[in-house]
């Protein structure tokens, strides 16, 4: 996949790519060594999320302009990363041209997101809905939509510690806040929630 990109980036007579990484340390080293003019994230990374990614580059380069390219659903995830920083979303599932068109308008300092996204987020506007009112899910942080994943992927509260390089404890409280938030009385429910909304999750991108 990141191949591909760099081969419709690089085809292009006014773009080119400067650096490519496998995970987000590598990511966070490449940005300050090579100073980008524009940073393409995954959701999915190799032991981070590309929510925590684009915070984390936020912090050292504020300025740094950021497309985030996912298989995630965009009606969940596209607001979530535009209020981590990020500039524009992007479905892997879209046309190549849409990818362009997202690089060249967030260059220009505009905001790129789908039609779908944006009458979505102008109807939250008119309406004065919050996000919340959505669906469940959206009541959750974004690192309790992580957990909410891995659970729902069947790893257990240690392996999601470990994956998340957090403690046990952390993860248990985050479980309670879970039920507490989504109205679900005891564990069981829990998995339950988290293993149907996988599964939407993953039909939805099919």
């Amino acid at each position: 996949m990141r191949r591909g990109l760099a081969d419709l980036v690089n085809n292009e007579e006014d773009l080119a790519v400067c650096g490519e990484a496998e995970d987000a340390p590598t990511a966070l080293s490449g940005v300050s060594k090579t100073s980008p003019d524009l940073l393409i994230a995954d959701m999915s990374l190799r032991g981070s999320s590309g929510i925590e990614l684009i915070k984390n580059v936020k912090v050292l380069h504020p300025d740094l302009p950021i497309l985030v390219l996912s298989m995630h659903d965009e009606n969940i995830y596209a607001q979530r990363v535009l209020r981590a920083g990020a500039k524009a979303y992007v479905m892997k599932q879209d046309a190549a041209e849409r990818v362009l068109q997202a690089i060249r308008k967030i260059l220009k300092g505009e905001i790129y997101v789908s039609e779908r996204v944006g009458t979505q987020m102008l109807q939250q506007i008119v309406r004065g809905r919050s996000p919340a009112e959505s669906s469940p899910v959206d009541r959750l942080s974004d690192r309790e939509l992580e957990v909410v994943q891995l659970i729902g992927r069947g790893r257990t509260t240690r392996e999601i510690a470990k994956s998340l390089n957090v403690s046990i404890k952390t993860i248990e409280s985050h479980r309670a806040h879970l039920k507490e938030k989504l109205d679900l009385k005891n564990a069981t429910e829990l998995v339950q929630f988290c293993v149907q909304w996988v599964e939407q999750e993953n039909t939805v991108n099919r």
